[in-house]
């Protein structure tokens, strides 16, 4: 398969690298670019030569989430990423937040582990992208964070409560404020920081350890952990937070912001972040 919304190299034996390539938009993770991820991915593992993979973003940062543009609910909450998923989910209300949820597990049931690399800013979707990973290494100065819930709706995927606790998560969804990578290291989000320009390299060594080990074992010592989670609910917490993040649609504040967006979306984020002086209200 050709690839044309991401790339794919070999930068160590056992390794194999995913770039989101759309940098002059942000990355944003339209369902083409899902569908070629979710290929190289599987791809990899059932392919002797691959034992682990990193997914990063190219240019300024990882990514700033959905495509919007596509996403935006018209009548009754039909979207165009309702019809284009990559990979077939129940269809009907909620069709979109239960694909988003059914490719996180996608990649949770993958025998191989993945590893997500993070720089610059990691906003909404990307944050449910880089927690379905089973390592998560960020720059320092990352900006991480979901907006949405401050006019719109609850994460698709709901791994804060799971991976971060209840405080720390709830303290995100109750304000939409971001974190910096090395809070997110220190809140259990991810698994460690680095300076932004010694990220890949430490990535890279990580990459190497995890690929020691032969994958006829590393796959039961990655379903193992799972297996704990699942134990305690995740698969049946994360399901039921499709509902919600579907329900939640329908408020009138979030019906009013996507309106808004459909008819301007860089005036509609800064409407949205004015009051905080945050993400489209800062420069960087």
């Amino acid at each position: 398969m050709e690839y044309s919304k991401i790339i794919v190299d070999r930068p160590r034996e056992y390794v194999q690298r995913i770039t989101l390539n759309n940098p002059e938009k942000r990355n944003p993770l339209c369902n083409e670019m899902r569908g070629e991820m979710y290929h190289a991915l599987e791809s990899a593992d059932v392919d002797d030569s691959v034992r682990v993979s990193i997914i990063r973003g190219a240019g300024p940062g990882f990514s700033t989430g959905y495509n919007l543009i596509h996403g935006l609910t018209g009548d009754h909450g039909k979207s165009i990423n309702d019809k284009t998923q990559p990979f077939y989910t129940a269809g009907g209300l909620g069709g979109w937040p239960r694909n988003v949820v059914e490719g996180g597990f996608r990649m949770w049931d993958m025998a191989k582990p993945i590893i997500a690399q993070i720089h610059g800013f990691c906003i909404a979707g990307a944050t449910e992208l880089s927690l379905a990973c089973d390592l998560v290494y960020v720059a320092e100065d990352t900006n991480i964070g979901y907006p949405i819930v401050r006019n719109g709706t609850p994460p698709n995927v709901q791994f804060y409560p799971w991976l971060m606790g209840m405080r720390d998560a709830m303290e995100m969804m109750l304000t939409g404020d971001s974190i910096s990578g090395a809070e997110a290291a220190e809140n259990g989000f991810a698994n460690r920081a680095y300076p932004a320009d010694e990220l890949e390299d430490a990535v890279l060594a990580m990459a190497e350890r995890v690929a020691k080990v032969p994958s006829d074992v590393q796959q039961f010592n990655k379903r193992a952990v799972h297996a704990q989670m699942e134990e305690m609910g995740i698969r049946t917490g994360l399901r039921k937070g499709t509902e919600l993040q579907f329900l939640a649609r329908y408020t009138d504040t979030a019906g009013s912001w996507m309106e808004a967006a459909r008819e301007n979306l860089k005036q509609a984020f800064s409407q949205r972040d004015a009051a905080f002086g945050d993400y489209s209200q800062t420069k960087k």
